[in-house]
C-alpha cells in the first residue's frame, strides 16, 4: 500500500494575546506604583548596620540637619493625629491660629522648624513660600527647649495607638541638639525611639554575619 504522507503543519505561533497582556501589566504597574517623593529636608544619615525595617505607620519624625536645626515632622497618613497635635500645640501656648493656618500644619510634606514665636507668621505661608524659606530650627536647648511641647502633643494625639517616634540625624549634626532631643523625650517619659541610618553590607567574619548566614539573612528578635 502506498504510504500517507501527513500533512505539515506551520510552527508559528500568534504572539498578538501576549504582547497585549505584557503591556496590560506594564501599563498597571506603572499607574499603580508610587514614586517617593522629594525629601525637602537634606540630610545625610550615617551609616549602619540592621536587620530590621523601620515601621512606617503612626510615624512621627524629628530631624536634625547638620547645621544643628531641628525639624518636627508628623505623618501624612495620620490626618487626625496632626490636627490634635497643631490643636493641641496653639492651646497650649495660646497662639490664636486660624483654620487656616491649622491646615498649613497638614498639607502634605509640612513640617516645622520655627520657634513658637515664629509659628504663626510661617503657616500664614503659601506653599511655595514655605517651601523656600530658611528656618532656624525648633529651640532644644537647655533654657528653651520647645521640643519637649510638641512630642507631649503629639504623645497626647497617639493615645490608643502606637507611636513610632523616628529621630534622623546629618552624619555631621551637632551633638548638642540630639541632647536637646532626647532631653525633651525624657521629659515626657519616652525612653525608646528609632534611628533612621543608612544600611550596609555586614562586615564578613562578624558575630552578626555568622548569625545572618545561620538564618538565612531573616531578622531575629533577641
Amino acid at each position: 500500500m502506498p504510504k500517507v504522507k501527513v500533512p505539515r503543519k506551520s510552527t508559528s505561533v500568534d504572539m498578538t494575546a501576549m504582547c497585549d497582556v505584557a503591556f496590560l501589566l506594564l501599563s498597571f504597574f506603572i499607574l499603580t506604583t508610587k514614586f517617593k517623593a522629594p525629601e525637602a529636608l537634606a540630610v545625610t544619615t550615617p551609616k549602619s548596620v540592621s536587620t530590621k525595617a523601620v515601621d512606617q505607620k503612626n510615624v512621627v519624625l524629628i530631624t536634625m540637619d547638620k547645621e544643628g536645626k531641628v525639624y518636627f515632622q508628623v505623618n501624612d497618613e495620620n490626618p487626625d493625629e496632626k490636627e490634635a497635635v497643631i490643636d493641641a500645640v496653639d492651646q497650649a501656648k495660646a497662639l490664636g491660629l486660624t483654620a487656616q493656618e491649622k491646615a498649613a500644619f497638614k498639607r502634605t510634606g509640612a513640617f516645622i522648624g520655627v520657634p513658637f514665636s515664629k509659628l504663626k507668621s510661617y503657616l500664614a505661608l503659601s506653599p511655595d513660600q514655605a517651601k523656600n524659606y530658611k528656618a532656624e530650627g525648633i529651640p532644644v536647648d537647655t533654657l528653651d527647649n520647645q521640643m519637649i511641647e510638641w512630642v507631649r502633643a503629639a504623645n497626647s494625639a497617639f493615645t490608643g495607638k502606637k507611636m513610632n517616634l523616628l529621630v534622623k540625624g546629618d552624619n555631621d549634626a551637632k551633638y548638642p541638639s540630639f541632647k536637646g532631643i532626647i532631653d525633651a523625650l525624657k521629659k515626657n517619659e519616652i525612653f525608646k525611639f528609632s534611628m533612621i541610618t543608612d544600611p550596609e553590607g555586614v562586615p564578613a567574619g562578624t558575630d552578626l554575619y555568622k548569625r545572618n548566614q545561620a538564618t538565612g539573612g531573616k531578622a531575629t528578635d533577641e
